[in-house]
């Protein structure tokens, strides 16, 4: 097709005048949009145009390109609080049905049914009005954390709830049928409380704030030892010196070590950056120690230690723990709004798997090439 520019009074020079080829692909991708009502053709960028070009360098006019979090600061008490109260279901479950310690299962209901009832005022107070958390539960969307969380939470609350009234009024009573309903309802606790004390978790992760979506892999676990660590440690500090107890504690705080290593000094700077610097950086550095590696020595000091020594170990170990808990959530809450602040990460992010593509092109080019010839 000829290249010959059509009839057109003169222009600014800096501006390509129209051709019979360009004219011809123009009407083509007119009738790509008729017919299939999009366009895949690469738009132009007109010089001089009031348009930016969003870099890493310059950002888009300097605009942080993602909305902060619109939660409040009853979300990081939930989160702590959502996670204790989920593995204290699962920890009175075995102590009930393996008939290890009674005196740990009806407490750790009491603690489960108080912490489902905390956690739904933390999150109905942070959507405002109580009947937005009735409209969460109008549908069910499994591929919707929140939506999951929401079912989760009320089926949880519901149980627990039951588990600890039966509990009561069979130790006020002693009846029998009520003992049986309570173990049923006991049941449904654990098998809800078990993702309610993680699903946070994968809530946060679902997001595309940087520091939190890169993250997702280990958030659940992460979140969930947290949870059993705070659960243990509120058990003990309740006054059950059970040997067992420790024992979890131990491996909760040996996981919590092993995920504040891997945050520190082997994932992405960049993108965890939030969580080593600045004030969430200090909230969630002092929350990891005190949640991995000061609650792992004190217990496995405890572990030879004589049995005062060691119940006072243990008794530092809780409290530390239940601390640590707290803060690496609000460690994690505060680096969320920190890592949305940050408007080049997100073009930074964007350009590295283009960068990837084009340097594996470069790499297939000559293989390409040597084969064709």
């Amino acid at each position: 097709m000829s290249e010959k520019p059509l009839p057109a009074p003169k222009r600014d020079p800096r501006y390509r005048r129209p051709t019979e080829q360009s004219e011809a692909r123009l009407l083509e991708i007119r009738r790509e949009a008729e017919r299939t009502g999009r366009v895949s053709a690469a738009g132009a960028r007109v010089p001089g145009a009031p348009f930016p070009v969003a870099s890493p360098e310059h950002g888009y006019y300097g605009v942080p390109m993602l909305k902060q979090p619109q939660w409040t600061w009853e979300i990081p008490i939930y989160f702590f609080v959502g996670g204790a109260a989920g593995s204290a279901a699962v920890v009175g479950t075995v102590a009930n049905w393996t008939d290890a310690d009674a005196r740990l299962a009806r407490d750790a209901r009491y603690v489960a049914a108080a912490g489902a009832a905390l956690s739904s005022a933390l999150l109905i107070s942070d959507l405002g009005r109580h009947g937005r958390f009735l409209n969460m539960l109008r549908v069910f969307k499994p591929q919707s954390p929140i939506s999951v969380g929401s079912w989760t939470l009320a089926v949880f609350g519901a149980a627990s709830g039951a588990a600890a009234l039966a509990q009561l009024v069979s130790d006020m009573l002693g009846i029998r049928s009520v003992r049986v309903l309570g173990n049923v309802a006991e049941v449904f606790s654990c098998a809800f409380g078990l993702p309610f004390s993680n699903y946070t978790g994968v809530l946060i992760g679902a997001t595309v704030i940087p520091v939190w979506n890169h993250n997702v892999g280990t958030l659940p676990l992460h979140f969930g030892m947290s949870g059993l660590n705070s659960c243990v440690s509120i058990l003990e500090l309740m006054g059950h010196e059970n040997k067992a107890l420790n024992v979890i504690g131990l491996g909760a705080s040996a996981l919590e070590t092993w995920e504040g290593y891997h945050l520190e000094f082997t994932r992405d700077p960049r993108v965890n950056e939030p969580l080593k610097r600045g004030v969430s950086g200090w909230i969630t550095r002092v929350g990891g120690v005190l949640s991995g590696p000061v609650p792992l020595l004190l217990r496995t000091a405890a572990a030879f230690a004589g049995n005062r020594r060691g119940q006072q170990l243990r008794r530092w170990a809780a409290i530390s723990s239940v601390t640590g808990s707290m803060l690496t959530r609000w460690g994690w809450f505060r680096a969320g709004f920190a890592s949305a602040k940050d408007w080049r990460l997100p073009l930074e992010l964007k350009q590295q798997p283009r960068q990837m593509s084009e340097m594996q092109s470069r790499e297939e080019f000559p293989r390409v090439k040597a084969s064709g010839e």
